[in-house]
């Protein structure tokens, strides 16, 4: 890979959301204003905090307008594969000169406690434009602090200011891994079909988090609960084509067949509780004790759930038709949406405050306003609405990307795809580059 200087000319957010916690043990999420951080040969000076950061929402409505005040640059927009690529430019760079430094394992930072490690975490901050160049020798202060806030901020991480376990360990991570996962980020992308409109959704996988765009800046962001590392959420570029309201749910045959059967072996009264029909191939309801559903027999039939409060869906349904079945969703268990590490569905994207974004969906429809929208789920009728104006959707998987405002972001590699990824790259190029040295002839 060439390896240039990345000229870097500093810009500053008065603020910018942690975008999602990395996976592990959960801890509350906080938003602090992140330093510029695209790293250069003499980064900038971090600026401190002017204003404190938000607490922990504890309802939908105010979860996400926190997450919204705190930042409207897009995750994915028509510039992110090439900001991609100036980043992987500059990491390249900050490689060749040694990247930085590994902090000891058992390292421990308090304020206004001089400790032995304490120069070297200032190194590190500085290396990647999170604390100011010339801050390079005292105790953990104030302003370290500060700047290991702009760091986990950047890396979905619990924004305290403490050098936690997982800080200590995502400050650890080699600039070479980093560029590896910026060369995925960018792989995919490159492969990505996405028609881009004034409007569009985008669900970042492993930042367990959408975005409603509008005229190229999000105007709505929410926490989503995506697949497990088990079931994982696909990838995927769509439209949203309708909206509907107190839904049913129809049990995927997989989970007929595993979860529904297992249920039903160990308490028979399983369906009837959950409000679940079983019908025929025909859509006729059976009576469920005429089924089998012992450990081995597969039963063909369906299972659909009635809407309610009790339903699996919650009260509002977005379709987006594609290969994999898959949707966005509301959900009946919305104390999910508090967690930090949101990777508990079965592929499906969960999204907290769905009816805000409903409402957003449906603004070419003035009849559907989100009182409306309320007073609809209210009536328990199932309403399916079909939106005059379909929106673009993208369920993407970046692990690194740079936003307009020159932020950079990183969070895990959730499923484990990344590597998994450039292996495959790295096999075609052999194989395409083998070729070329044994080219086809016709006789």
């Amino acid at each position: 890979m060439q390896r240039v200087t990345l000229v870097v000319v500093a810009t500053m957010l008065a603020v910018q959301p942690a975008f999602a916690q990395t996976a592990g043990a959960p801890g509350p999420a906080a938003a602090v204003p992140p330093h510029h951080a695209v790293p250069a040969a003499a980064p900038v000076a971090a600026q401190p905090s002017q204003t404190k950061p938000a607490a922990v929402a504890s309802v939908a409505e105010a979860r996400s307008a926190a997450a919204l005040a705190l930042s409207h640059e897009p995750t994915y927009d028509q510039g992110s594969a090439q900001r991609i690529r100036d980043v992987v430019k500059s990491y390249s760079d900050l490689a060749a000169r040694g990247g930085w430094p590994t902090i000891a394992a058992d390292a421990k930072f308090a304020l206004g406690v001089q400790g032995a490690s304490d120069d070297q975490l200032r190194k590190r901050l500085i290396i990647t434009g999170d604390l100011a160049a010339d801050k390079t020798t005292g105790a953990y202060d104030e302003v370290v602090a500060e700047a290991v806030k702009h760091f986990q901020a950047r890396h979905g991480l619990a924004a305290t200011g403490t050098v936690t376990p997982r800080t200590l360990a995502a400050l650890n991570v080699p600039v070479q891994k980093r560029i590896k996962q910026l060369e995925a980020s960018l792989e995919r992308l490159d492969q990505m079909d996405f028609q881009f409109g004034p409007r569009y959704v985008v669900v970042n996988i492993p930042a367990t988090f959408a975005e409603a765009v509008e005229d190229d800046k999000v105007v709505r962001r929410y926490r989503v609960i995506v697949g497990k590392t088990e079931k994982p959420s696909p990838t995927l570029t769509s439209e949203i084509t309708d909206v509907i309201l107190n839904p049913t749910w129809t049990v995927p045959s997989s989970i007929t067949k595993t979860e529904i059967a297992a249920h039903m072996r160990k308490d028979p009264t399983y369906l009837s509780r959950m409000h679940m029909d079983v019908l025929d191939a025909h859509d006729n309801p059976i009576d469920p004790h005429s089924v089998d559903w012992s450990a081995d027999h597969a039963p063909n039939v369906t299972v659909r759930q009635q809407s309610g409060a009790w339903n699996a869906l919650g009260a509002v349904k977005i379709d987006m038709p594609n290969s994999y079945s898959v949707y966005m969703h509301d959900t009946n268990q919305r104390s999910l949406f508090s967690d930090d590490y949101r990777f508990d569905s079965h592929g499906c994207s969960r999204v907290d405050n769905v009816r805000d974004l409903a409402a957003w969906l449906l603004k070419d429809q003035p009849q559907w306003t989100r009182a409306a929208i309320d007073a609809a789920i209210a009536s328990g009728q199932r309403q399916d609405i079909r939106m005059l104006k379909k929106v673009p959707v993208a369920w993407i998987y970046l692990t690194a990307w740079m936003t307009k405002d020159r932020i950079i972001q990183f969070r895990n590699d959730v499923y484990d795809q990344d590597q998994q990824l450039l292996e495959a790259t790295a096999e075609e190029a052999a194989f395409f580059n083998k070729a070329a040295e044994h080219p086809l002839t016709t006789q």
